[in-house]
């Protein structure tokens, strides 16, 4: 029998308590979103009945404007994730104006905002303003001509690679991979890429990630020579106009949060002054618990983050982590639902859950799985187990959390307000639980499998299966 290891869980209690105290400072939300990734816009449609029975709240779609097609080997392009088309395809601009051969036409990200909005569900888009496509002879004469010449198009820094990503000047107007760096402080492209910003809006679109926003200066980062100042941020948050141009909806009806990958020197504590962060500290500490099965391998309790966690964003995994040397692939589905389930059911930050590709068995090396560009995932993210967890999350909406864990790490109580509670297994083996918990006596059933589940005089007893989860409320 698994108990809650005691000395921890005094201190949890003791925690917990100091938190009720200030229980009007505490800042919930009840937002999950799901990254369909490389969905195209009409396949986002066709499955938002499931998306919005599975609990969430808000679709992230790929980037939308033009991009490269082809690149030496694969000059034709195609429809595949890795192959005959590639997915990073999405992360070279060449015209800031909405289609792709990947996700569709402004008229399907019409039709797709227009239904989402039946169901209660935000679209937003992946934007990448600082940079464009590698190979600068694919950069469309419109994008050219709106900057009145290629040679403004870029930093007068924006070819030369960044060496030390430390390093503010660099990081914020250096080459990046071997993408070239926008001039994002010329006027000339500010105003034509919030046109573009503008017409997303348009079609309903409500909200944005900005893809690496820790490559965009802050205001008083240091200036590149092409920079009149720094204030692309004041821009594409709608508090400066630019050339009689100004983002179209008020910021505070918007998602908007910003890749802001962690490292030193990123200035995590200045950019929660414009938008919402990545948390990717915390994605790596639940992939650590995650390969040791134990809770115990790493601190996630902590959001290893400077901002307040209302301003995070967070993840189990992401689109970088399973695509860039498949760091993350190796996580079996049911992996990625244990700590999901543990992330969501959580009080703060925004998760984010991302969709890997159907039929992909990221374990077995099939990281690419049917390799289908634009078409739906896999079904990981209706799963029974996440929808749960999904709903849960706004069934709890705006009471406090205590989370304490079994003394060898393999279960994770999240409590709620005294209303709910999620029992997280991240072992591979079954674990009966048999944990203190504010819950009143009573019968519940889990909201997964629908099992009975005991709370009797404080007690709360449950049998969890390999990386399984219980939900009651």
């Amino acid at each position: 029998m698994t108990r809650i290891c005691a000395g921890f869980l005094a201190a949890l209690l003791l925690f917990a308590s100091c938190n009720r105290a200030n229980q009007a400072s505490i800042e919930t939300n009840d937002d999950v979103i799901l990254h369909a990734w490389c969905w195209s816009f009409d396949s986002i449609r066709e499955n938002l009945a499931d998306i919005a029975s599975a609990g969430y709240t808000i679709v992230q779609t790929s980037p939308a404007q033009h991009c490269v097609t082809g690149t030496p080997g694969d000059e034709e392009g195609g429809q595949q994730l890795f192959g005959h088309g590639r997915w990073y395809y999405h992360y070279q601009p060449t015209a800031w104006a909405i289609g792709n051969q990947h996700v569709g036409s402004a008229e399907d990200l019409k039709a797709l905002c227009e239904e989402a909005r039946r169901y209660g569900i935000r679209i937003i888009v992946d934007v990448l303003p600082n940079h464009t496509a590698i190979d600068q002879s694919k950069v469309e004469a419109e994008m050219d001509a709106a900057v009145g010449g290629h040679e403004n198009l870029y930093h007068a820094n924006g070819l030369t690679p960044i060496r030390d990503y430390n390093d503010r000047f660099q990081c914020t107007t250096g080459e990046m991979g071997g993408l070239p760096d926008v001039n994002t402080e010329n006027p000339d492209f500010q105003a034509y890429y919030m046109n573009y910003v503008n017409e997303l809006l348009a079609c309903g679109v409500r909200g944005f990630r900005y893809d690496t926003a820790k490559h965009i200066g802050l205001p008083d980062d240091p200036r590149d020579a092409k920079a009149p100042e720094n204030d692309f941020w004041e821009v594409a948050t709608g508090r400066k106009s630019v050339k009689g141009i100004q983002l179209a909806l008020p910021m505070d009806s918007l998602f908007f949060y910003g890749e802001v990958l962690q490292d030193r020197n990123v200035r995590e504590q200045a950019y929660p002054e414009f938008m919402g962060l990545t948390a990717s500290s915390m994605g790596y500490k639940l992939r650590k618990n995650l390969e040791a099965a134990s809770w115990k391998a790493d601190d996630p309790m902590d959001w290893a983050h400077p901002a307040d966690p209302s301003k995070l964003v967070s993840w189990v995994e992401s689109h970088d982590t399973y695509c860039n040397d498949h760091e993350s692939a190796s996580l079996s589905d049911a992996q990625i639902r244990a700590a999901w389930t543990f992330l969501v059911a959580r009080s703060k930050a925004t998760p984010l859950f991302y969709s890997r590709p159907d039929g992909s068995d990221g374990p077995a090396g099939n990281f690419w799985g049917n390799n289908v560009a634009g078409a739906k995932g896999n079904d990981n993210f209706k799963h029974p187990a996440v929808a749960a967890a999904n709903k849960f999350r706004k069934a709890m909406s705006g009471l406090d959390e205590k989370v304490s864990f079994t003394c060898d790490g393999a279960v994770a109580i999240i409590e709620r307000g005294g209303k709910g509670a999620a029992i997280n297994n991240i072992s591979g083996s079954t674990q009966t639980v048999d944990a203190p918990v504010r819950h009143a006596g009573n019968r519940y059933l889990d909201k997964i499998s629908g099992a009975p589940v005991e709370v009797s005089g404080g007690i709360l007893k449950a049998e969890l299966t390999p990386l399984g989860t219980c939900i009651i409320y």
